[in-house]
């Protein structure tokens, strides 16, 4: 029976997890039906070279040497995931520096442009009559992830 190794293309399917159990991704079947949910929203196997860089390198590196059909746990420290979450990403803009037509609520996201021109996606944590409150953390920093893959095919 083949191993996965270093350079092969594999499709393999994932669940991918939070620490409270929440699925927040998956190749198995459709998490959610808005847009902005966060997932892919892509069902089936996921395609890629391992070592090429294509995906997370914890998962990567736990395909080097499954076979097709095994099953394997592996979990990624938010600081390799995506991050920390960092309050200092968190930041308040006044009213009058937004546009009149804008009407922003919690849970908005947006993509803005920072001082150097640079776009930074952002939500909206608070609105005030004054100012609102936007933070661009992923909205995945601080969590660890846990991902049970499943190795389907080598070509």
């Amino acid at each position: 029976m083949a191993h996965a190794k270093n350079g092969d293309k594999v499709k393999f399917h994932y669940s991918a997890t939070l620490e409270d159990g929440t699925v927040f991704d998956s190749t198995y079947e459709e998490i959610c039906e808005e847009e902005e949910c966060g997932c892919e929203g892509e069902i089936g196997p996921m395609e890629l070279t391992i070592g090429a860089g294509e995906f997370f390198p914890e998962i990567e590196q736990a395909l080097i040497g499954m076979a097709v059909g095994e099953k394997k746990k592996v979990m990624i420290p938010s600081a390799d995931a995506f991050g920390e979450y960092d309050q200092e990403k968190i930041f308040t803009a006044k009213r009058d520096e937004i546009p009149e037509d804008l009407q922003p609520e919690v849970g908005d996201a947006y993509t803005l442009a920072n001082d150097n021109d640079e776009e930074v996606d952002v939500t909206v944590v608070e609105v005030t009559a004054d100012s609102v409150t936007f933070d661009s953390n992923h909205p995945l920093a601080g969590e660890d992830l846990n991902f049970e893959i499943e190795l389907i095919e080598i070509f």
